[in-house]
């Protein structure tokens, strides 16, 4: 079996999959992480690899940047492969001054003007939930890795470059409660839904609009290592 998208075989995911946007951070997880890892797609670029982390089955795949591509990617996993998690590990825009370079974010939930849900399954909400029993997972994981987590509601844009010159990041903290800008988690907490599946979200702060600081590209595919072991350390915890 294969898609027009994942050229895997049967079997070849595991049950939980880590989903970076960047599928060169899935190259950089599975070869620092993983034992036994194996390439199981590569369709566009777009790598994925099956390994274990201390014994357990465990998957980590690219998304690609937006909703539409983590759209197509989750759903296909969820529905073709069999995959009952997807926890995605991306980078994201802080919007407090709370959330400092390389803090750890939990999602509570997804904020977005985009109409992902609407068209995709009829759902006419702006906020999407992530699995309540994947986050509990994640928290346990941070616990015994020492990894402190914020949490709160992430503003999942379908713009990156934006014309809009008002402090806009502003209204939507101060009335949305959103602390941080990314761009899949919206899609993906839906399709999970959608498909009686659990997603989750970490992401790292990888740039800041209050104070203007921001990593470089390489710091972001390699360095993110805090988030990269909670997740690991989340596979097969009761979920």
């Amino acid at each position: 079996m294969s898609t027009p998208h994942i050229s895997a075989a049967p079997g070849d995911f595991a049950k939980t999959v880590l989903m970076p946007g960047d599928p060169l951070r899935a190259k950089f997880i599975a070869e620092t992480f993983f034992e036994n890892a194996k390439l199981v797609t590569a369709v566009r670029g777009m790598l994925g690899y099956t390994g274990t982390y201390e014994g357990r089955p465990v998957s980590v795949m690219g998304s690609g940047m937006g909703m539409p591509s983590i759209g197509i990617y989750s759903y296909e996993l969820f529905t073709q492969y069999d995959v009952d998690n997807i926890i995605r590990i991306g980078s994201a825009g802080s919007y407090s001054p709370a959330a400092k370079l390389y803090d750890v974010v939990l999602a509570t939930a997804a904020y977005s003007e985009s109409s992902y849900a609407r068209v995709q399954g009829g759902c006419e909400g702006d906020v999407t939930q992530p699995s309540p029993a994947l986050c509990g997972a994640l928290r346990a994981s941070a616990q015994k890795c020492g990894v402190a987590l914020i949490e709160g509601v992430l503003h999942s844009s379908d713009v990156f470059y934006r014309e809009d010159k008002t402090p806009y990041w502003q209204r939507l903290r101060d009335e949305k409660g959103c602390i941080a800008v990314e761009m899949e988690s919206f899609a993906l907490f839906h399709n999970a839904r959608v498909t009686g599946k659990n997603a989750a979200c970490l992401v790292t702060i990888s740039d800041s609009f209050v104070t203007h600081e921001e990593t470089t590209s390489e710091q972001r595919q390699t360095s993110f290592t805090d988030m990269m072991r909670v997740a690991l350390g989340s596979v097969g915890e009761g979920v």
